[in-house]
C-alpha cells in the first residue's frame, strides 16, 4: 500500500499530481481517458468512480489525476487520497500492462531506413529534453507515428488536456524535431 509523500500542482489547474513514497509500477506507463478505457485496472477504475475525475496517468511512483474543473481541489484530494492509498504497490511489470500501452508504440514495418533512423533521433531528443519536464509536471508525451513528415504524438496525465500542452509545448517540440529535419510538422493526437 504506497504512502502518499507530496501533492503537486501541474501547469494544467484541472490536474494534480501524487507523489508515492513507493513504486505502483516499474517503468510501465498507464493512461486512461475515460472509466470505459481503465475497465481493467482497479486503481483507475476506482479514481474514475469519483465525481468530476476525467484523466487517470500513472507511472512508477506518481499519479496524476485530472478533473472537469467542476469539484474543488481540496475535497477532490482528500477523496482521492483513499484509493491511492489502498492500491498495492508494484512487485514486478506485468505483461498485461505492457500490452495496454500497445497502441502507443509506434509501427515500424512500414517505414523506410530513413525514416527508422529520425524516429530513433526524434525519440531521443524527446527523452534528452523534452519528457523530463513533461514528466516533472505530471504528464508524459509518446510518438505515435511518423507519416509523411508528419509525427504524431500523444499526451498523457496533466498535459493531456493542458493548453500549454497543446500550444506552447507543441511548437517547442515541433522546433527541436525540426533540428533532425526542417520539413517535419507535429501534431497532438
Amino acid at each position: 500500500m504506497p504512502k502518499i509523500a507530496d501533492l503537486e500542482v501541474t501547469p494544467n489547474p484541472n490536474a494534480r499530481k501524487f507523489v508515492l513514497k513507493e513504486p505502483i509500477t516499474y517503468g510501465v506507463a498507464k493512461s486512461y481517458e475515460s472509466a470505459e478505457e481503465a475497465i481493467a485496472d482497479d486503481l483507475a477504475t476506482q479514481l474514475f468512480r469519483v465525481d468530476s475525475v476525467v484523466s487517470v496517468f500513472y507511472v512508477d511512483n506518481w499519479i496524476t489525476v485530472t478533473q472537469d474543473g467542476s469539484a474543488d481541489w481540496k475535497d477532490l484530494m482528500r477523496t482521492l487520497a483513499e484509493p491511492i492509498r489502498s492500491a498495492p504497490a508494484a512487485t514486478q511489470v506485468s505483461e498485461e500492462a505492457s500490452q495496454t500501452a500497445s497502441w502507443l508504440q509506434t509501427d515500424e514495418s512500414n517505414l523506410s531506413e530513413t525514416e527508422r533512423f529520425k524516429l530513433v533521433q526524434i525519440n531521443e531528443l524527446l527523452d534528452d529534453r523534452v519528457r523530463p519536464y513533461l514528466q516533472s509536471d505530471g504528464g508524459d508525451l509518446y510518438v505515435v507515428g511518423l507519416e509523411d513528415n508528419v509525427l504524431s504524438v500523444h499526451y498523457q496525465g496533466a498535459c493531456g488536456s493542458c493548453p500549454s500542452s497543446l500550444s506552447g509545448t507543441l511548437a517547442g517540440i515541433t522546433s527541436l524535431v525540426r533540428e533532425i529535419d526542417p520539413n517535419i510538422d507535429v501534431i497532438a493526437v
